[in-house]
């Protein structure tokens, strides 16, 4: 791991035995402590004596974490002239407790979970907390509209020109706008059926005694085929502005305004049909952000704090306007009794802290070391997010209505935690959360742990995992990218891996996919909490998203990763057509223990077999993912984006974070390691690929080439160190170095600015 570039020159608070950078000492004192009840003295006391208690079982788990890789590198070393055994690299594994014992029998009981975790299912956006307008753009993508979703994507094909004498005053296609219309209609129909006729013949609405009436062209009275699917309007019932209607735990707004652009082409005057869509967002401190420093930590605690206290706003101009964006309201209906009610206008928030590798100069813990050691950030995301978040626990134990710091109804805090390794992990992340509570003078279990199920031995051992979390488990999810870096990575000295694009037929991810679920279904999860599946990476193709995510839902999932509000927009679609309870409920049925025979699969090593490689499939696969690797770290380096939409060798729009970089920095590792390729042959695609990567971002503002100058280009040498010290950063992680870059960046840029 490089040295750290510690910020000397910053002002720091001595607290106990702390040293506190002075910005977030004063941040925390302002800004975070008012209205929480909680003093300056007593949160640095409690981070103090946690820093005591907890920084020595942190390095003794990254310590574990480097034995077991060191003894499984030796043992495949040691067995490199053997036919493989599985039953002896299990045996190996198990002997030295890479494969945990049994769990007792249990039972997942967590309490006090918010019921889009605990009994919805729809989409999940993640979005970096540290960009304010994005992480408003996704709270606020709770609700969003179905026409415009269909209109902006690929859903409906595109014609070169769709239609010679439109009117395009206003930007509108006519003839686009009609099939947009048909295809929502057509939805309704699937989703809200009629007891007869369909929603194309519907010329107007009513609300009378029975509920929700239709006057078809015909002059037919109709209603839903289920009246019960209707649950609320707005206006009066004679003529309603918005129906409400409920499908598998989703609610549908059919909006009506006959004078509107849209609604004047609707025989029913229908101007927009509006999904509920992203009822959950993960605001990520992680891998989708580039917080390296005080300064960086601050922005992203800021953002959170504006979330929880209902307050965030970001000023920003588009299209030469200037606008404010804020946090949405809650929606207000009347029920078909005549009763008023509201629906949050916003998806309930979980927060994502770092893992347990990387520490923070922000803090500075001083035991022996008189020049104080870094606090490991994962310690103080958990104090300093818990106790932002008491601000909305405090808005809901003063039961606020209709109030933009209304996240969590259950009063709970979520925090969803990446990359443990194994149950110890777990344990020390559940006894972690229980100091932070008791500090902050929490009810025992109040944090919720979401569980990334993203390394391998946490997969192997997810039960186990489980156990550890019983009592505030209310998130798992599987993750393709950062699981396959670590499988690389594990076993990166057992031969050459598999092209990249081959892993996803590899019988682990089977095994991997099937056996989160089961494990979290046989455990009890369901009704306690969410299973989740990974992200769609293709932002501008929507329609293949459509075709190929409803696998999700299928497996048993009742979240998936969708990368911006559209895509939520469009994927919400899938839980009306899927009912998630129904499926787990079937997977409850069969067998759901990990078996043998999943086990094997499990842990099958995804090694190349007979199949040769030429010299042109070498060199494409290692310009694909040097590519992908400079246009991901040149804007993490230079620029301090964590997670952006990058194209990729062919110019299509791929969405990049650390996780996907891990897995090709892995690969070409491996492939180093080796012999497959040299380190003579990376240096030269890579400077080949930088001059395609300084073209694909010739007109991104302060974009600094590296084909200037190759030597002086930081993001060149952090990406080349990445690839040739791949085998031996921590777990494959990219952290370390992209950090150790992006601080000589940003002290570049102070010093010449």
């Amino acid at each position: 791991m490089p040295e750290v570039n510690r910020e000397i020159n910053i002002q720091r608070i001595e607290h106990k035995k702390l040293l506190i950078a002075k910005p977030l000492a004063d941040f925390i004192q302002q800004q975070v402590l008012p209205e929480t009840g909680i003093s300056a003295d007593h949160f640095w006391s409690a981070l103090s004596d946690a820093a005591t208690k907890f920084m020595p079982r942190n390095k003794a788990l990254l310590a574990k974490r480097d034995e077991l890789q060191q003894q499984i590198n030796d043992w495949h070393k040691g067995h490199q002239d053997e036919r493989f055994s599985a039953q002896c690299y299990q045996e190996f594994l198990t002997s030295i407790g890479y494969i945990e014992p049994a769990a007792p029998d249990f039972t997942i009981s967590t309490l006090n979970v918010d019921q889009e975790i605990s009994h919805l299912a729809g989409p999940q956006l993640v979005v970096p907390v540290m960009n304010a307008r994005y992480a408003l753009n996704a709270t606020n993508a709770r609700w969003g509209s179905l026409y415009d979703a269909l209109y902006g994507s690929d859903i409906i094909p595109y014609l070169e020109r769709e239609g010679k004498n439109e009117n395009l005053s206003k930007g509108l296609c006519h003839t686009r706008a009609k099939k947009v219309i048909t295809y929502a209609k057509t939805f309704l129909d699937s989703t809200a059926p009629l007891a007869h006729g369909t929603y194309d013949q519907i010329t107007s609405f009513s609300v009378d005694e029975e509920g929700l009436s239709f006057v078809l062209a015909n002059g037919d009275l109709t209603r839903l085929a289920d009246i019960s699917q209707f649950v609320g309007y707005q206006g009066q019932v004679d003529c309603p502005k918005v129906l409400l209607l409920k499908n598998n735990g989703l609610h549908i707004e059919i909006q009506i305004d006959r004078k509107s652009q849209i609604g004047a082409l609707d025989n029913a005057g229908i101007c927009d049909v509006f999904m509920e869509a992203a009822l959950t967002c993960i605001q990520d401190c992680e891998d989708s952000i580039a917080a390296v420093d005080t300064e960086d930590k601050i922005q992203v605690y800021k953002n959170w704090l504006g979330l929880m206290k209902g307050d965030l706003q970001d000023a920003f101009v588009k299209n030469g306007k200037a606008q404010v964006r804020t946090l949405a309201n809650d929606r207000h209906y009347v029920s078909p009794l005549g009763e008023k009610f509201s629906l949050s206008g916003r998806s309930l928030l979980l927060i994502r802290n770092v893992g347990h590798l990387m520490t923070t100069d922000a803090v500075l813990s001083c035991h022996q070391n008189s020049s104080g050691e870094e606090l490991p950030e994962g310690i103080l995301d958990a104090f300093v997010t818990s106790l932002i978040a008491l601000h909305d626990l405090n808005v809901n134990q003063s039961k606020s209505t209709d109030c933009k710091a209304s996240n969590s109804r259950a009063g709970s805090i979520y925090i969803v935690k990446p990359k443990m390794h194994g149950s110890a992990e777990v344990a020390f992340t559940c006894d972690l959360f229980s100091c932070v509570e008791q500090a902050l003078g929490l009810a025992t279990h109040t944090i919720k742990i979401g569980l990334m199920d993203e390394e391998r031995r946490t997969s192997v051992n997810l039960t186990q995992c489980l156990y550890q979390a019983r009592e505030r488990i209310a998130f798992i999810n599987t993750g393709f990218m950062d699981r396959t870096g670590d499988e690389i990575h594990t076993s990166i000295a057992a031969g050459i891996m598999v092209p990249k694009e081959a892993m996803k037929q590899q019988a682990w991810i089977k095994a991997y996919e099937e056996g989160n679920v089961q494990q979290g279904l046989s455990a009890g999860i369901k009704g306690k909490g969410q299973i989740g599946k990974g992200m769609w990476p293709i932002p501008d193709k929507m329609a293949n998203m459509m075709t190929q995510k409803i696998a999700h839902l299928h497996a048993g999932a009742n979240c998936a990763w969708v990368p911006s509000p559209t895509a939520a927009v469009l994927h919400a679609m899938h839980y009306h057509q899927v009912n998630v309870k129904a499926v787990q409920q079937e997977i409850l049925t069969k067998q759901s223990q990990l078996s043998d025979t999943r086990l094997a699969e499990l842990l099958t090593i995804p090694l190349k077999q007979t199949k040769v490689l030429t010299e042109t499939d070498i060199q494409q696969e290692l310009s694909n993912n040097i590519q992908g690797i400079l246009g991901y770290v040149v804007r993490w380096v230079e620029l301090g984006i964590g997670c952006s939409k990058v194209p990729d060798i062919n110019d299509v729009g791929l969405m990049e974070d650390r996780a996907t970089l891990r897995i090709s920095c892995q690969h070409v590792a491996n492939w180093l390691m080796h012999d497959v390729i040299t380190t003579t042959q990376i240096r030269q695609t890579m400077e080949t690929m930088a001059i395609v990567v300084d073209k694909q971002n010739i007109s991104v503002i302060g974009y600094k080439p590296m084909s200037d100058d190759f030597e002086l280009s930081l993001a060149f040498n952090a990406a080349f160190e990445l690839i040739t010290k791949g085998a031996e950063q921590p777990s494959g992680y990219t952290e370390p170095l992209l950090h150790h870059y992006r601080r000589k960046a940003k002290h570049k840029q102070s010093v010449l600015s």
